[in-house]
């Protein structure tokens, strides 16, 4: 009601009855106009709370972080669907409990401390779903006031995905710098062993040459075989350098893996011992694969023969093959693998297994955990080079004390190819005067080949390089032009031959 001076009223009795009248309906009227403003008032202060509450709610219920509303004693009081979705719980199941039930058992006697601690703060930790199983989450946390009581809103943001992502992330990053690592190894590797080929080409053919010049010397012979031992020995060191740097020269033709193995497998179980089981399990739908066979032995040698060295109390070796499709998730995990079919090799054994440092560098040259006089470092290089150089990929796993398995995938045949067959020996040619030049950029190999060639029958001309060996056949006629493939100076051995053969056809 509306407050008059008392004085007012007090003088009502003096004036007429007209005037009270008049002065009742104006009251009357002031009064009914402030009834309806305090309505109105009213209205548009509930409209407004209404309004507020409707955002509130919207927000509450569509947002996707989860909202948990506690008052000061951590008990819930409002649960958002974005909440039950992540733990599990239903709003009607967690209200009126304490927040503890989120947190994981070595974090609920200490609740109350962490609330106040990370107050208008953000925070890491772990929550605990309805089923016991817990995600990582950031939780922040803030305070209000209501009607004298405190309360707390925390939003919960699961970090699941984002830990996944992270984690794939972290692991193409590690298979890059691996591939990365083992590519500048390869080029570094590659690069040595074709200079040390080239000086065993010179060591080789010098002591050739010098045992051929001392034919009746008993001594002389005994010795320069040793000699070309010991440097055969190295070009087969070199040779397996050459194949972890996928430059080896490979004769890759159609091949039954199946066969193969079954084949392979009957000698290896007199090489592996009678307390090394085998056993295979072959797919009979098998894909060919095109690769070279003897290689493909060698590298299935050299895995039994680890998994032999990895139980020396004997076990168990298992050959698998079956054919796979590798898609495009998984090439997007493992950078140098095309999508497609292919034959998969597994060889696995029960043997002491490897760590996962051991494992990151096993394919790395000369790396081995065997003592120094029972491996070169050089056996799984070998195999690492051959597969990537037929255009396969391998994997592998293993754990301490359970064994290791390596699985090798070859591209699965596309095409027929033609078959090579394997050259016999067939009794050294003699020249009968023909004219043969040879480009090669190493001096004493050049000489080395020069002689060899000479002492065969054959009149040779000789040049250091592409240029040098293109002036020589404009100056004389030439019957067999015998060069390296990689020279300086531009133009390599290729580019020689299809440049010399398209001026001169017939040679």
């Amino acid at each position: 009601m509306p407050h008059f001076p008392p004085e007012i009223p007090a003088n009502l009795h003096l004036a007429g009855p007209v005037v009270c009248l008049v002065l009742g309906l104006g009251l009357a009227a002031l009064l009914i106009a402030w009834i309806r403003r305090g309505r109105l008032r009213r209205c548009a202060a509930e409209e407004e709370l209404k309004e507020s509450e409707g955002r509130y709610r919207a927000i509450f219920e569509t947002a996707v972080d989860a909202i948990i509303v506690s008052n000061q004693h951590g008990i819930i009081e409002e649960f958002s669907k974005a909440a039950e979705r992540m733990t599990g719980y239903l709003a009607a199941e967690v209200t009126g409990r304490n927040m503890r039930v989120l947190l994981p058992a070595n974090l609920r006697q200490e609740h109350d401390r962490y609330t106040a601690r990370y107050l208008w703060t953000v925070r890491e930790l772990e929550v605990c779903r309805k089923d016991g199983t817990l995600f990582p989450a950031h939780l922040s946390i803030a305070e209000w006031w209501a009607g004298g009581h405190r309360h707390f809103t925390g939003i919960l943001r699961d970090l699941t995905v984002q830990r996944q992502e992270q984690l794939e992330r972290t692991k193409l990053e590690a298979q890059l710098h691996q591939a990365q690592k083992m590519e500048a190894i390869g080029n570094l590797t590659g690069g040595m062993a074709h200079d040390f080929n080239n000086m065993l080409g010179v060591i080789i053919g010098n002591i050739d040459l010098l045992r051929d010049l001392r034919k009746d010397d008993a001594d002389v012979d005994e010795l320069t075989r040793e000699a070309l031992d010991a440097a055969f020995r190295g070009a087969d060191l070199t040779r397996r350098l050459l194949a972890f740097a996928r430059r080896q020269p490979l004769r890759p033709q159609r091949v039954d893996v199946n066969e193969l193995v079954s084949g392979i497998t009957r000698l290896l179980s007199r090489t592996l011992g009678e307390d090394i089981e085998i056993s295979l399990d072959l797919s009979a739908e098998l894909w060919p694969v095109v690769v070279d066979p003897a290689q493909l032995e060698a590298s299935l040698t050299n895995l039994a023969t680890n998994a032999r060295d990895a139980m020396p109390n004997g076990g168990r070796l298992m050959v698998v093959t079956s054919n796979r499709y590798l898609d495009a998730d998984y090439a997007a995990q493992h950078s140098e693998v095309v999508p497609g079919a292919y034959v998969v090799i597994e060889v696995s054994d029960t043997g002491s297994g490897m760590t996962q440092e051991v494992i990151n560098r096993i394919f790395e040259p000369f790396f081995s955990t065997k003592d120094r006089d029972k491996g070169t470092g050089l056996g799984l290089s070998m195999v690492f080079g051959f597969i990537k150089q037929s255009g396969g990929h391998i994997s592998v796993y293993s754990e301490p004390g359970i064994g290791t398995t390596f699985r090798l995938f070859l591209p699965r045949m596309t095409e027929e190819v033609t078959t090579v067959e394997e050259s016999s020996a067939v009794p050294l040619v003699h020249g009968r005067g023909e004219t043969v030049l040879v480009v090669e950029d190493n001096a004493a190999l050049r000489r080395v080949v020069t002689r060899q060639l000479g002492e065969l029958g054959y009149r040779v001309r000789d040049a250091e390089n592409a240029a040098e060996g293109l002036q020589v056949m404009e100056k004389e006629s030439i019957d067999l032009l015998l060069t390296d493939v990689v020279m300086p100076g531009g133009t390599d051995g290729r580019e020689l031959a299809r440049r010399a053969r398209q001026r001169w056809p017939g040679l």
